[in-house]
């Protein structure tokens, strides 16, 4: 039965990265004369272009495609991704880094993390990030994967990427299309509805072209052009609590450290990332408009790059939220369309890979059941709500009070989950994954810790261990790391050796 209502025309709206992730995802499995997918993009439209940071879930997305990883990172100039590096959030002239792996290891049923609380307060010293793989790994430069060593921290080095997003759209474009994926060049210029039912029909180009469709997929960007310039399905804001509004990308030539991490440098009025890739740094700063103008936010972007810029400035002008619904009726926003909270902890790809994976869950027949579109979109609004609830702690765990960006930030009220969590941590120390979100709990330890935040005890039942033995496997943890760090290649000898662009 569901044969006689399948799908026959998808048509994706949109080039760019959340274009080509979904041509790819479809073209891997929607076979070849079951479904047609056709791309709609033009040359002349721009795309944004600057998420070019990733997290340890894009290696699920890499695995459904059956990508080839060392080709991947040559093609796309890429670099490897242990974590992040936080500059001057806390207060100025502090740091820490967010790592993607864990901290040490659980011991007999009890958090890794309740050990070194108890740690802390019996007079230790250590940097939590001495109990990081990753941690001790990035700060010498060094990265490789995981080796399988089941009882090792080189068997189990969780990574992400760092590439060009205009050369990785290009290498997603090659494999969909060598997948039956339709790629057609021309600006839209109408969109036809259905007089009854308010769903899309077809789009019409300014060639006079008509492209008619039973499923659209919205990846026009912040145009919105068929989710909300058609069919006005709303938007959230959430700039109260996510106050940059603005961004401004310029790529410069390598320089300064190449280590395996992306930089977040809190300024006066935002912040500022630097992402290193093999041929070039991509650069940019997000502020907020309402406590710097766009010239000044230039000027403090180019007065802290490690290279000579290599291209003009790129000035992105955005409003922190996401889109009331991602599926309204037979469209589904993909991408900045479906929403941007700003591109801090590099969250930007993952929402599209979660839109392409959920929808691929739910995927529909032309009958459009309203139940799969309630949930999908009851899932995508936990995604984005928890997503922004970790962000927003960067902002509001803070000390500084050098600008009135950061007196706002500081003081402002806070959503309820968040202001749960912090309460919840501040008290036992103890951080719990709700329902699969995103962050997991040693995410969220180390943004709380990294921030200042130090909780007035620790979970009780790290108390049960012997005092010696206690201190004997913290000292062992921190050791073990240390020599699986030291046994690691460096970062850019690994990419070197296996996969170095051409």
């Amino acid at each position: 039965m569901t044969q006689n209502h399948r799908l026959r025309r998808v048509v994706i709206v949109g080039g760019g990265t959340a274009g080509w992730m979904t041509a790819a995802a479809l073209g891997r499995f929607l076979k070849d004369g079951y479904t047609k997918v056709t791309l709609v993009e033009s040359e002349a439209i721009g795309t944004v272009g600057v998420g070019e940071s990733t997290i340890p879930q894009i290696n699920i997305f890499n695995r459904m495609l059956g990508l080839d990883e060392n080709e991947f990172v040559r093609k796309t100039k890429a670099t490897f991704k242990l974590g992040i590096d936080f500059v001057d959030w806390k207060a100025i002239g502090h740091g820490y880094h967010h790592p993607f792996g864990p901290y040490g290891v659980d011991m007999e049923g009890v958090s890794f993390h309740a050990y070194w609380l108890k740690a802390r307060a019996m007079g230790l010293t250590d940097d939590l990030g001495d109990y990081s793989l990753q941690t001790v790994a990035s700060r010498q430069s060094k990265f490789m994967r995981p080796n399988g060593q089941a009882n090792s921290p080189l068997g189990q080095i969780a990574y992400a990427f760092q590439f060009d997003a205009g050369l990785y759209a290009r290498f997603l474009r090659e494999y969909a299309e060598a997948r039956g994926v339709t790629r057609q060049e021309g600006k839209i210029a109408s969109v036809q509805q259905d007089g009854e039912s308010g769903h899309v029909t077809s789009v019409t180009l300014e060639s006079g072209q008509v492209i008619e469709g039973d499923l659209f997929i919205d990846c026009s960007g912040f145009r919105a052009l068929l989710i909300e310039q058609t069919l006005k399905a709303g938007y959230e804001d959430w700039s109260k609590w996510l106050l940059n509004d603005r961004a401004v990308a310029m790529p410069c030539t390598l320089g300064g450290s190449l280590a395996p991490v992306t930089r977040a440098t809190a300024r006066p009025h935002g912040w500022q990332w630097r992402i290193p890739l093999q041929h070039r740094l991509g650069n940019g700063y997000a502020y907020s408009s309402a406590h710097v103008s766009d010239d000044e936010a230039l000027a403090d972007l180019m007065g802290n790059l490690d290279g000579q810029p290599l291209a003009d400035p790129n000035f992105l002008r955005f409003t922190a939220g996401r889109r009331k619904k991602s599926w309204d009726r037979n469209v589904v926003a993909i991408g900045l369309s479906a929403g941007f909270m700003e591109p801090l902890e590099s969250q930007s790809i993952h929402l599209i890979q979660v839109g392409i994976s959920r929808l691929l869950a739910h995927f529909p027949d032309r009958r459009f059941f309203q139940a799969d579109i309630d949930r999908y979109n009851r899932t995508m609004t936990f995604e984005y709500e928890k997503i922004r609830d970790f962000l927003i702690l960067h902002f509001k765990a803070t000390t500084r009070s050098d600008t009135p960006y950061w007196d706002y930030l500081r003081e402002m009220p806070i959503p309820d989950y968040l202001a749960d969590k912090i309460d919840l941590f501040r008290g036992s120390g103890r951080v719990f994954r709700e329902n699969e979100e995103l962050f997991n709990d040693t995410s969220w330890f180390a943004v709380f810790i990294g921030q200042g935040i130090v909780p007035e005890s620790w979970d009780p039942m790290a108390d049960a261990m012997d005092e010696g033995l206690f201190r004997a496997r913290m000292a062992e943890i921190k050791a073990v790391i240390a020599r699986s760090a030291q046994a690691m290649p460096g970062h850019m000898d690994f990419i070197a050796e296996n996969c170095a662009a051409e």
